[in-house]
This record gives structure tokens, sequence and C-alpha cells, in this order.
């Protein structure tokens, strides 16, 4: 019951602010509308609070994300390469591998494309890439004995964890301002997107408070790819369904609160073809999975830790999208 409240909190929260809009998330993309920046800045800044409220309080015990790697140049490699990845499929369906279920929910046509790439994307990565990644991982040079590895950014910088907390919070408090006085935002706004940000951060500490651990989408995808291949052995029912119940609860969570406020259903029109779609799909869950998160895991829970692997992978993210903008003109 917990995990689905906290799921269909979460995609009602992302409904709200608008962000699952496909509109919102390819002019972000090209740095055109700064609804979704706002939106996910607000939610990383305050989560980081919750976080720490957390950690002060010993409520949960909330692990900073691990890096990934594929073996070819360092130990975030997998977090570059994926984050790429992520980027371009966001362009590509207009769609994350969290704003697709509250796409799938408000009935967003060219998401339920995106889903279908998706769930193939976790087919294939469960079968495919994940036996190699998981090799990737054990042919690295084990740590010195006695040494701890470094996942966070203050400790790669050697300094405290407050004093990169507060710096990280003044310099999302300064772009969020900033986009808001200098630029503006389109239609798909129904309400502020610090507002928007602040209910997705809601659904976090309900997420903490019930469950003890932080929000994340993509594995849910390797949910499914698992339960696709068991069916082949007789395995009706998936060995591991917690995360697919929260996506479901999501969808769930969308669809009602679009049809209690009709306004929050009103989706701005964008001409996303369904091979578009569902290419991109396929590839921000490979490129997800990959990097070991999506932008919640990484983007809103995994920079809350103030992991390197989740700065890394959300800078790629954006770079990957970007890039791929360019190409499409």
């Amino acid at each position: 019951m917990t995990t689905l409240l906290t799921g269909a909190a979460f995609g009602a929260a992302l409904t709200a602010s608008g962000v699952y809009q496909p509109s919102v998330i390819v002019s972000q993309l090209k740095f055109e509308n700064w609804h979704m920046i706002q939106t996910f800045l607000t939610a990383a800044a305050t989560s980081a609070c919750v976080v720490s409220a957390v950690q002060k309080s010993g409520l949960a015990d909330l692990k900073p994300r691990s890096f990934s790697t594929i073996g070819l140049c360092a130990r975030y490699d997998g977090n570059i390469v994926g984050g790429l990845l992520l980027g371009a499929g966001m362009m590509l369906s207009g769609a994350c591998p969290g704003t697709v279920l509250a796409q799938v929910g408000v009935g967003v046509r060219s998401g339920y494309y995106a889903l279908g790439g998706a769930a193939l994307g976790g087919i294939v990565f469960i079968k495919f890439l994940q036996p190699y990644l998981s090799g990737c991982t054990k042919n690295l040079p084990p740590p010195k004995e006695g040494q701890k590895p470094v996942l966070t950014v203050h400790e790669g910088l050697g300094v405290s964890r407050s004093t990169v907390f507060w710096a990280f919070e003044a310099v999302c408090a300064a772009v969020v301002a900033a986009t808001a006085v200098y630029t503006t935002v389109g239609p798909e706004a129904k309400i502020s997107p610090i507002l928007g940000g602040l209910l997705i951060t809601s659904a976090q500490l309900l997420s903490v408070l019930l469950r003890g651990s932080l929000i994340g989408t993509s594995a849910s995808f390797e949910e499914m790819g698992h339960w696709f291949w068991g069916l082949f052995n007789g395995q009706v029912v998936p060995k591991k369904y917690t995360n697919l119940l929260f996506v479901a609860a999501m969808s769930t969570g969308a669809y009602v609160i679009s049809r209690l406020y009709p306004t929050l259903g009103e989706v701005s029109r964008l001409a996303i073809s369904p091979l578009s779609a569902t290419l991109g799909g396929f590839l921000m869950v490979v490129g997800a999975r990959i990097a070991g998160g999506c932008t919640s895991g990484h983007g809103l829970s995994g920079i809350s830790l103030l992991s390197i692997s989740s700065f890394v992978t959300i800078a790629s993210c954006f770079v990957g999208g970007g890039v791929m903008g360019l190409l499409l003109g």
C-alpha cells in the first residue's frame, strides 16, 4: 500500500507541475523554455533539504549512488554514455522514464509509443547489456585496504558536506530566480514551476516516510525485462514487482488528478511521430539503466544525496538532449 500511495502522489505531482508534457521537455532541452529547469532545481534543492533532515534524524539510511562503468576509460564512463543516451531519447520522445508514466495516465498519444519503446529497452538491457556491465564492474581494480570509494562531491573535494550542500542550494536558488525573472514559461504551466517542484518534493518526502527510500523509476523497466524473459520459463508472476506497482500507481495518480482538475490534462500540441517516440523511449531506458538511474533516480534523488555519479549523469543528459535537438533542427 505504501508503494501505491507514493507512486500515485509522484504521478499526480508530475502532472500538476506540467513537466510531463512533451513540449516542456523538448523546449527545455533546446533551452527555449525554462519551465522544466525551474521545477527540477526547486525539487532537487528541497529534496536535498529533506535528505539532510532525514540523515540527521536517523529516520532512514540513504546512501549515495555509486558510479556506473562500461569498461572504456573511467569509473564514470557508464554515467556519461548512459546520460548521453538518456538525453537523446528524451529529445526524441518528449518524455523521460518517469514522465512517460504520467503521459500514459493523462492520455498523451506519443506517451504510449514511448512506453512501448521503454519496455523494449528494458527487455534488451536485461538480456544483452546487463551481463556485460556486471563484468565491467567486476574487472575494476579493488580499492586499497581500508579505503572507501569516493561517491559524493564533498568527499571528492575534501570539504565538509555542509559546504557543498549550501553551495548547491545557492546555485539552485540563483538559477531558479534568474530564469523566473528573465524568461517566460509556456501555457503548459498551470501552476508556478516552483510550486510544482515543491509538490514533487512532497512526494519524495512521502516516499522516505512511508518506504524509507528515495524515488526512482527506471528500475521498473528492468523488472519488465526480467518478467518478459521469465515468461519463457513459465514464470507468470514476476519475482520482483515493487517498482512495477510504483509506476502503475504513477499513471493512476496522473489519471485521477487530470480528471479532478481537467486543466492539468490539457496538453500543448507537439508533433512526435510514433517512430521517434518509440526509438526515444528505447534509448532513454537503455541509457538510464547503463547510467544506473534516470532523471528521477539520479536527477531528483541522487543529486539530493550529492552523488558524483548523479551530477555526471544529468549533465551528460542535457548534453545528449541538446546535441540531438541540434541534429533534429
